[in-house]
């Protein structure tokens, strides 16, 4: 019996394919809608949260908070300096590994090839602080580091420069300083803004030679805590050793951020998230206009319908069998509505994505992801609102009196 309905159902349907796909054209687009952005922020989360990953859960970064000066320019900024690293490294039992940061952007140079790059200066502990290894050469050492050695490593988008063969042993120039390339890292891939991949590293003490302390005052810090447990204890440490080292009196706020990698995949999997329930509220209101079509267009086909309600009823169709079929109907129109906005909502986010990387390289937006829970919630949801914007005309269809109906015209 159910079949048979659904048979019926879609017969209806297709035999008035103009009026039905204007029927749910609101269910469509509200679909759409939502499945695109679904998409988008499905796929940026999961290419943060990997790149997150990465790193390791022990991961802890501090960086000058900017904050206060913001509110107060007449504040000095904040500072954080190597001495204050090597102070971290030397008084928190629990910090494993370190390495200050020092950013820049750089010209990369080969023949007569150039390229515009990031340069980032860190010490021999970088490896084991990102979790990023050489893929080819090697990295940094103690030596290279004492020796304020003019050598770098090349991210793999960066070793483009070179061409292909061995790029290991070239000289590059590196705005207007002669470097030799000892190591290429692996690849880490797409990522939101700077491309990870397009970089150049150098010794960090190389840095402080050619760039000079007073650009050395402002550093993000990179720690690797020793075990999980023990990243409470860290941060307390590391504040604790900053303000001393600071001057921060009892009551004042701290001139710096402590983050954890827990608490940055938290903060943008809340960010996301939202983001995500505000744009689905809005698109809300669209598949609820949809909905009322579905039920106007439902209502239209009861009355066009009267006369072969008349004959099921006459020759012994129950109440209940034309309330299924005119629901079977309701929840088909909006199954098939939600089915095209689906695959128009894969499409849209895809295409998107495809754009905006063909017209901002360095976007490196990540690919669309669709996750199944999204499939099956917007399926489910184009069922609900076929059944309750179905349920009335249907209802109105099931009470009509046979008599009553075969006489209509």
């Amino acid at each position: 019996m159910f079949l048979e309905n659904l048979s019926i159902a879609l017969r209806a349907i297709f035999a008035n394919k103009m009026r039905s796909v204007l029927t749910v054209l609101g269910i469509m687009i509200g679909v759409a809608a939502v499945i695109a952005v679904v998409s988008l922020v499905q796929g940026l989360q999961f290419q943060i949260s990997k790149q997150l990953e990465n790193v390791g859960a022990t991961f802890i970064r501090v960086v000058p908070d900017f904050s206060r000066v913001q509110r107060n320019p007449f504040l000095n900024a904040p500072t954080l300096t190597y001495e204050d690293a090597i102070a971290v490294r030397r008084g928190a039992t629990t910090i494993r590994e370190f390495t200050p940061l020092f950013i820049n952007s750089a010209q990369l140079k080969f023949r007569d090839a150039e390229h515009q790059t990031r340069l980032i200066a860190v010490n021999q502990s970088y490896q084991d602080v990102a979790k990023q290894w050489v893929e080819h050469g090697r990295f940094f050492t103690d030596l290279d580091e004492e020796a304020k050695k003019r050598v770098c490593v090349l991210g793999p988008e960066a070793a483009r420069l070179l061409g292909t063969g061995t790029e290991i042993g070239k000289e590059i120039r590196i705005d207007k300083n002669t470097f030799t390339v000892i190591g290429i890292m692996e690849k880490r891939g797409s990522s939101i803004g700077n491309d990870p991949d397009d970089v150049v590293y150098i010794p960090f003490a190389t840095a402080q030679v050619l760039y000079g302390p007073e650009e050395m005052t402002h550093l993000p810090l990179a720690l690797q805590v020793r075990s999980r447990g023990e990243i409470d204890l860290a941060k307390e440490q590391v504040r604790d050793i900053l303000r001393a080292r600071h001057h921060l009196k009892e009551g004042e706020p701290d001139d710096f951020q402590i983050t954890s990698q827990e608490e940055l995949m938290k903060t943008i999997s809340g960010v996301l998230t939202s983001t995500t329930a505000i744009m689905g509220a809005v698109v809300g209101i669209a598949l609820l206009v949809g909905g009322i079509g579905i039920m106007n267009i439902m209502l239209v086909s009861v009355t066009e319908r009267t006369r072969e309600i008349g004959v099921r009823k006459s020759i012994g169709a129950r109440r209940r069998d034309v309330l299924l079929q005119f629901l079977i109907e309701a929840i088909a129109l909006s199954g098939l509505g939600g089915a095209v906005g689906i695959a128009g909502g894969w499409l849209l986010a895809t295409t998107a994505v495809a754009i905006l990387n063909k017209s901002f390289p360095n976007l490196g937006l990540p690919p669309a992801h669709t996750p199944v829970w999204a499939v099956v919630l917007a399926f489910g949801f184009c069922a609900l609102l076929g059944t309750l914007f179905g349920m009335y005309p249907a209802a109105k269809a099931s009470k009509l009196d046979p008599i009553e109906a075969l006489r209509y015209e």
